[in-house]
């Protein structure tokens, strides 16, 4: 029984987050494939990138929901486990892996930042709320969001171990924190190259500064 409400966390997890809803809310609205668009990237911040706010909003709120309701899907299941803690965040890990890496799409999704703050808030959410209030902070003074994103999940895995969250709490938060950071590598190239987007950039000119690097490798 242990071992089916582990296989089910996982799987149902993952087919929950790898639901590409920045990809389907744009052609929905007749906006064509995201992944054309600036940074090719399937999430919230990209969307924003087509000068429409609300999808860009809707984006957020459905991709952070998923890996949310997945998480909080695995802890009714669990029950009264001694396990439901670990099986709850087995579940929103592989939703968030998931977005990252769909299988619908070839294995190429989005950077998970929308995801982590939805497993964190639905899981862990005093880290939720600290890491929502870095974001902020960080995304007002510099208006970039990949750095917000960099600085909010490196301060989570912390902050937890500080606070005194248990060992899986601390090991869930800091493997989602280096997934997001192999996942923004080109970001942080780009920051350090001064070419990375800021935050409401028109579609053209994140395109032009999406290019500007176009030397750096991905992988």
């Amino acid at each position: 029984m242990l071992v089916f409400a582990f296989i089910l966390a996982a799987l149902g997890g993952y087919l929950l987050g790898s639901i590409p809803f920045g990809l389907v809310l744009t052609r929905a609205a007749g906006l064509g494939d995201i992944r054309d668009i600036g940074s090719g990237n399937i999430g919230a911040t990209n969307v924003l990138r087509t000068g429409r706010k609300d999808l860009a909003l809707a984006t957020l709120v459905l991709d952070a929901g998923k890996a949310g309701i997945a998480l909080l899907i695995a802890r009714w299941l669990a029950g009264d486990m001694p396990q439901r803690t670990e099986i709850e965040l087995l579940a929103g890990a592989a939703a968030f892996v998931g977005h990252c890496y769909p299988v619908w799409l070839g294995f190429k999704g989005g950077k998970g930042v929308a995801t982590f703050f939805g497993v964190l808030f639905a899981g862990i959410w005093p880290l939720g709320v600290l890491a929502g209030i870095t974001w902020l902070a960080i995304a007002t003074m510099f208006r970039y969001s990949s750095l917000a994103a960099l600085c909010a999940v490196a301060i989570t895995p912390m902050a937890g171990l500080i606070a005194g969250f248990s060992w899986s709490q601390i090991i869930f938060t800091l493997a989602l924190a280096i997934l997001i950071f192999w996942r923004h590598r080109a970001n942080i190239a780009r920051l350090r190259a001064g070419t990375e987007p800021r935050i409401g950039a028109k579609k053209n000119d994140a395109a032009e500064e999406e290019a500007a690097p176009a030397a750096t490798p991905e992988a």
